[in-house]
């Protein structure tokens, strides 16, 4: 076994649509601003959704337009940075409201690159012969973490899930995952703590605690994010081509991780690749962290525009900092 098959994706995204003209309203900023700086127009954002809700959705649209029960998945993947509890997982509550019985559960956090590591540890849990069907399952309800009042960050966010059954295949696939943990300070969101009454020392200190942004909502270094991101995105592009035996030019999609579209403009053009084969959804969803590839990637198959043996590349990046890419042939 070499490769994957999608045998169907799915996505959701919340009806509640906010415009730039809202941000205008409760922080100092205007359309023209946001759109020209990062591309986006409107955002879906939760009105009563939850991450597992959101998820649930997205499951059972991809489990549809795979021909496919709940009961046949064999491992449920989730990629959330936003879970609705601390315990149990997401995947675990998504694993009940869809009856998934035979389903083992994992959730994991790896910020905007989640799918692409769900889809490389599902590659991975594939070779094993008593797993056959994967279900991956991103989803991210971002405005319970987002600061309204920092006007350079509250523009960026959406909400929404997407979803994908993956099985075995013979095939073109190759993966590139990897992180940079020094950065972990450049972007992230403290939860709230809660002292036990046998504590009394102050906890130690990082670079992450250094930082006076209130708990519980996204930080992030913008300048030297961008900067990270216009650097892995291409290079893991070119590796996996090169692992592949490929060529750039071989790809017929490129689906980036949804965040900028001047970050996804100056990869393509790293690349030497026109945007014409980047799929690109950031006007009207924003950045939905883990979500935003597969929603991307539902998209760009509902549209019709991608078609059997093509070859695709997912890139994305986040906190962490963390990064991920792969080639595969749809």
């Amino acid at each position: 076994m070499s490769g994957i098959k999608i045998r169907g994706t799915g996505s959701y995204s919340p009806e509640n649509i906010v415009s730039n003209d809202d941000f205008a309203k409760i922080v100092e900023t205007s359309d023209e601003w946001i759109s020209t700086r990062t591309g986006i127009k409107t955002r879906h954002i939760a009105d009563g959704d939850t991450a597992w809700s959101m998820g649930k959705e997205a499951a059972l649209r991809a489990l549809k337009n795979a021909d496919m029960s709940a009961e046949e998945v064999d491992l449920l993947l989730v990629t959330t940075v936003t879970p609705d509890y601390y315990t149990p997982s997401v995947s675990c509550v998504i694993q009940g409201e869809i009856g998934a019985v035979n389903a083992a559960c994992i959730d994991l956090s790896c910020a905007c690159a989640g799918f692409v590591y769900a889809m490389d540890m599902a590659h991975r849990y594939l070779s094993c012969p008593d797993i056959n069907t994967v279900l991956i399952v991103s989803t991210e309800r971002l405005s319970g973490i987002t600061d309204y009042t920092d006007r350079s960050t509250c523009v960026l966010f959406g909400d929404g899930a997407g979803a994908c059954v993956v099985q075995k295949s013979e095939g073109l696939f190759a993966s590139k995952i990897g992180a940079d943990g020094t950065g972990a300070h450049l972007m992230f969101g403290r939860h709230h703590r809660s002292d036990s009454p046998f504590s009394s020392k102050a906890p130690v200190e990082n670079e992450i605690s250094k930082n006076p942004c209130k708990n519980g909502v996204l930080y992030m270094g913008g300048r030297e994010v961008y900067k990270f991101a216009t650097q892995v995105m291409p290079e893991t592009i070119m590796h996996c081509c090169e692992k592949a035996g490929m060529a750039l030019s071989d790809l017929d999609w490129i689906i980036p991780h949804q965040a900028n579209i001047r970050i996804i403009q100056t990869a393509m053009k790293r690349l030497g690749l026109p945007m014409e084969k980047a799929w690109v959804n950031i006007d009207h969803t924003g950045n939905t962290s883990s979500a935003s590839i597969p929603i991307a990637l539902d998209e760009l198959i509902q549209s019709g525009k991608l078609s059997r043996g093509q070859k695709v590349a997912l890139t994305g990046f986040g906190a962490g900092l963390i990064y991920a890419g792969l080639v595969f042939e749809y």
